[in-house]
């Protein structure tokens, strides 16, 4: 994943978003691994989870590093997400929370010696990684089939290959807000899908 941009050189924030409907959109498409919609949902929340990760920890430096964990947090747990039974800002703040909450623990343990951390992880990823990749986009492409092909079309041509709703609703023919609905009703699917395969 590319480097975040730190809350404090982030560029000024988008003008708000249609509320909750668009945070959750775009939590879902996050889940799919559209890096488009993750760089948007960083710009439309990360002010909000930095100030709440300032009030918790106190020190502006320590929050800005928080908040890089935080959307790694949100890149690896979106697909945990279930509009409907959540606010997503809600959402993005219990995991800022959490992560606060571990990081003020680790303030009060006892430093681990230089000499006993021997074992330094490899950033590059690893051939167990590079195997999970690719075993989660077969995953994804086994629960896209489960999908009509026209729908399985809006899916990858919104969320893989960046199409705006208004480029669906012209290529399908359909009220844009029907393509809203066909989407996250298709990505219910997927995600209850990916789901019951990592099970």
């Amino acid at each position: 994943m590319s480097n975040l941009t730190t809350a404090r050189d982030a560029p000024a924030p988008h003008p708000p978003m249609d509320g909750e409907v668009e945070l959750s959109d775009l939590i879902c498409r996050v889940a799919l691994r559209d890096r488009g919609a993750f760089d948007l949902l960083y710009l439309a929340t990360s002010r909000k989870l930095f100030g709440v990760a300032l009030r918790m920890l106190r020190d502006p430096t320590e929050a800005e590093d928080a908040i890089q964990d935080v959307y790694v947090r949100i890149w690896q747990k979106a697909a945990r997400f279930r509009p409907g039974h959540a606010h997503p800002m809600s959402w993005l703040i219990a995991i800022a929370r959490n992560l606060c909450i571990d990081r003020l623990r680790q303030r009060k343990a006892p430093a681990v010696p230089i000499t006993d951390a021997t074992d330094v992880a490899d950033p590059a990823p690893g051939p167990e990684a590079t195997t999970a990749q690719s075993e989660q986009r077969t995953q994804l492409d086994n629960c896209l089939d489960k999908l009509s092909a026209r729908k399985a079309e809006a899916v990858r041509s919104a969320y893989m290959e960046g199409y705006s709703y208004q480029d669906l609703a012209d290529r399908f023919q359909m009220p844009i807000n029907t393509v809203r609905t066909w989407l996250r009703r298709s990505l219910q699917v997927l995600r209850d899908c990916l789901k019951e395969s990592s099970l």
